[in-house]
């Protein structure tokens, strides 16, 4: 298990400098050094009660989510560990690299489907998993979006096994969230810590929502030089709705339900009290089914009758481009470097992680064979729900699993129990490791691909545990990316 913190093997309970008990151990590795001589000075009750007002502050925010299904329906805090994961500079511009590579192939990739679909003519990628696909949407064929843009804001989520390796774990091009918890995470430990920042150049991510403005309305340039942005969310319910608000807010615009707006004279308008103005971008974090009744789910009452008209015909903007989420399909993704090579022309500057389609028949069986040893996903799962961690699974979860398999393989694909890399938390008995995962946060343009330095850190809080994700019980950390 690779140690991001350490020269050496993972300590569990490991004192503050990171060493055994009796002053032994291994050294810091060169980005934690500065970090671990500050830890070596602190009293770690003071730390402990730091996250406790860490936690309150973010109470009072209002920084919270629903986790769907639960029973209580309460809005939690999802969990923020104090301990920031440091990214040196040599180690993020080979991350920023590959993420820019791999972004402009995924864009490339929803524009060949929706037009020529070459890379099906080729034979690379099935005609199958594109036209029976559920996230594939026939009413984009033929359409090209204001700047040839399909996913002007993505989230790529990656893990780490060892010093120089690091593999991508999915891609989101649909409505990827967590954005809020990066910027208002740095903006916590600014206010606790000044003096960490002041002994670590640290590159800033507090632009990211003036950032995502100026993409955004760079995408619309080729029909409206200021554009009026707006935000549509679902509404308060919504597991994200803090981060609907909060970006809405941060870009200085308005912040909308779907009966705030009409279709009037193939224009989109936003209905106030005080009258009506147009809008001509909106950043939707509306999944595709609900955005327009009268052209997907009728029964939707949370979009807007005739909006997708309106984006057909020019009127209007939508980010990210309905239909973008085949790009984010888990059986997609086992084709991603393939994809990369068609498309750039090179080999993939990230590695993907080995994943088997459980839709073609000898790849089930090798699951069902080592069930017991892989991680399985729903194709079109996220959020960690339907999933199965073959090695913490029960004899009765196996079971369960192998008949879910059975009855629908082309819903599932498998993948490898990875030894992800960890890095320290503040626990009561002081540091201890736990596995964590990254996600770096793209916008796209005309203008290029910006990655934003550091991302959304999401730590597995209990002790062993590989499920990172907030509704099934992991937290988040600071993410620093030092300057060169």
């Amino acid at each position: 298990m690779f140690d991001e913190m350490l020269d050496g093997p993972v300590l569990d309970g490991s004192g503050p400098d990171g060493s055994g008990p009796d002053g032994s151990g291994p050294g810091a590795r060169e980005p934690y050094r500065a970090l671990l001589a500050w830890l070596h000075d602190q009293d770690f009750r003071k730390l402990s009660k730091q996250s406790l007002q860490a936690e309150e502050l973010f109470r009072r925010i209002g920084i919270t989510f629903n986790v769907y299904g639960g029973r209580d329906g309460e809005e939690r805090i999802i969990p923020f560990d104090l301990i920031p994961r440091i990214i040196a500079a040599s180690e993020w511009r080979r991350l920023e690299r590959g993420i820019v590579q791999r972004v402009a192939a995924i864009n490339a990739f929803l524009a060949d489907i929706y037009h020529r679909q070459e890379i099906i003519r080729a034979g690379i990628v099935p005609s199958a998993l594109v036209h029976g696909n559920k996230a594939f949407m026939p009413q984009m064929c033929g359409f090209t979006p204001p700047g040839n843009v399909y996913t002007h804001v993505v989230g790529v989520d990656i893990v780490r096994t060892g010093p120089d390796d690091f593999y991508v774990l999915e891609d989101n091009a649909r409505v990827p969230s967590g954005v809020s918890y990066m910027i208002e995470n740095r903006a916590t430990m600014l206010q606790m810590f000044p003096e960490l920042f002041a002994s670590h150049r640290v590159q800033p991510v507090s632009d990211y929502p003036k950032q995502l403005f100026r993409s955004l309305a760079g995408c619309a340039r080729s029909f409206i030089d200021n554009p009026n942005i707006a935000v549509l969310t679902p509404g308060i319910h919504n597991s994200a709705y803090y981060e609907h608000s909060f970006l809405a807010d941060e870009m200085g615009v308005d912040l909308l339900q779907g009966s705030d707006l009409e279709v009037r004279d193939g224009r989109v308008i936003i209905r106030t009290t005080e009258g009506t103005a147009p809008v001509d971008v909106i950043y939707r974090r509306i999944d595709d089914e609900f955005l327009d009744p009268l052209s997907f789910n009728p029964d939707s009452v949370l979009g807007t009758p005739g909006l997708f008209d309106a984006y057909r015909s020019g009127a209007v903007m939508l980010a990210n481009a309905p239909g973008a989420g085949i790009a984010d399909d888990k059986a997609i993704y086992s084709y991603m470097p393939e994809i990369i090579e068609f498309y750039m022309g090179e080999k993939p500057l990230l590695d993907n992680i080995p994943t088997w389609r459980c839709s073609e028949p000898d790849n089930l069986a090798y699951v069902l064979a080592h069930l017991s040893e892989l991680v399985v996903k729903e194709v079109h799962g996220s959020g960690g729900y339907g999933m199965l961690v073959g090695p913490a699974a029960s004899k009765r979860e196996l079971a369960a699993f192998t008949r879910k398999l059975k009855a629908s393989p082309a819903s599932y694909v498998a993948q490898p129990t990875l030894s992800l890399s960890t890095v320290p938390v503040l626990t009561r008995s002081g540091l201890a490791p736990r596995h964590v995962d990254l996600r770096p946060f793209v916008l796209v343009s005309p203008e290029g691909i910006r990655v934003t330095p550091g991302g959304l850190t999401r730590v597995a809080l209990r002790k062993g545990s590989l499920v990172v994700n907030s509704s099934q019980g992991g937290g988040t950390k600071d993410t620093w990316v030092l300057e060169a």
